[in-house]
């Protein structure tokens, strides 16, 4: 976290004893005044969060601080990479000077960072982070299921990753994901919970760097209308998430990791979009010499496809060898096919 940090840590602890006149008064943003803590100074936090203290990052001490921290953690337990948090938040020529440090350290050193709305371009490039958080997809891809509207998914990747020269992201890796410790369980947002293995299908064969939080590969369900955060950050317990998950999906998301690892077309390759209605969706990627077929159904009843192809292919989830031509695929089905 190298936005904002906690009134408890050490360098504010100093300016809450020595107020105006502390050494370290220039790591924040303190001014006279008062604060609702009644600490006698006023000081910014996070989006209005007075338990966290925005950190100034035009301070050159500060600066140093954080990356010697990382220079500390990259020598004691060998991290390969940080997820910033609210990088959104950071100021862009300090994202350059941390990028240009962690480069140093190891020139794969990988730098994530978490990001909402806007071009990504803004702070995923050559200089700055190697990947950013892609929240425009998060939406889409619920949402696209549970309104049976494939074609807000499409138009997304489209517009992220398509073939024409004005889309975003063509050849970059976004983190893609469709839960996380912020937004409510996959499990939880899906009106048909029958959708749960389809749309893991969609999240891990776009474009992107599929993720997969914790439990809900049981189908976990939270809700953070129903108790705050903690509805979705419960404690590591196995056991009790299997038991308590409405579907075990680990069968079918290992099939899918195996895809990724094993293919270059599904980490690499470009985007194609093959054929999209409102409930079904097949579209191809192509990376050094290999297409791979992703078809989606996400109607209750069978329904037949028309993908410009034929020949039987064994279908990378389940084994079985189908008929591509004329490809009927039953209901709240998903298939992965090697052309």
């Amino acid at each position: 976290m190298f936005n904002h940090v906690g009134r408890d840590f050490w360098a504010f602890r100093d300016v809450r004893e020595n107020k105006l006149g502390s050494a370290k008064k220039d790591w924040f943003h303190v001014r006279e005044g008062n604060d609702g803590y009644n600490d006698g100074f006023w000081y910014e936090g996070w989006e209005g969060h007075y338990e966290l203290v925005k950190l100034n990052l035009y301070n050159p001490e500060v600066k140093q601080y954080l990356k010697d921290c990382i220079t500390g953690w990259k020598k004691e337990f060998g991290i390969d990479g940080l997820r910033l948090d609210v990088a959104y938040c950071l100021d862009l020529n300090f994202l350059k000077e941390l990028h240009g440090h962690c480069k140093w350290l190891a020139e794969d050193f990988f730098l994530l960072g978490e990001t909402l709305h806007g071009d990504y371009n803004k702070w995923m490039n050559p200089e700055m982070l190697d990947s950013v958080t892609n929240y425009e997809c998060y939406k889409g891809l619920f949402s696209s299921f549970n309104d049976m509207n494939m074609f807000e998914i499409a138009h997304s990747i489209n517009r992220q990753f398509g073939s024409e020269n004005w889309c975003l992201y063509r050849g970059k890796h976004l983190y893609t994901f469709v839960d996380n410790h912020d937004v409510n369980r996959i499990a939880s947002m899906l009106k048909t919970k029958e959708h749960l293995p389809d749309i893991y299908t969609l999240m891990f064969m776009m474009p992107g760097i599929p993720a997969v939080y914790y439990g809900s590969e049981f189908g976990v369900l939270g809700d953070k209308n129903q108790g705050g955060d903690d509805q979705l950050r419960p404690e590591f317990d196995l056991e009790k998430m299997k038991s308590e998950g409405i579907r075990d999906l680990t069968a079918h998301i290992k099939a899918l990791a195996e895809i990724q690892k094993e293919h270059p077309a599904a980490s690499q390759g470009d985007y194609k979009q093959v054929q999209l209605t409102n409930r079904q969706y097949a579209f191809s990627r192509s990376a050094e010499g290999e297409t791979l077929l992703t078809v989606i159904n996400a109607d209750a009843n069978p329904f037949t496809f028309n993908l410009n192809t034929s020949g039987a292919k064994e279908d990378l989830l389940t084994g079985e060898t189908m008929e591509l031509g004329g490809l009927t695929l039953p209901g709240f089905t998903s298939a992965v096919f090697k052309l």
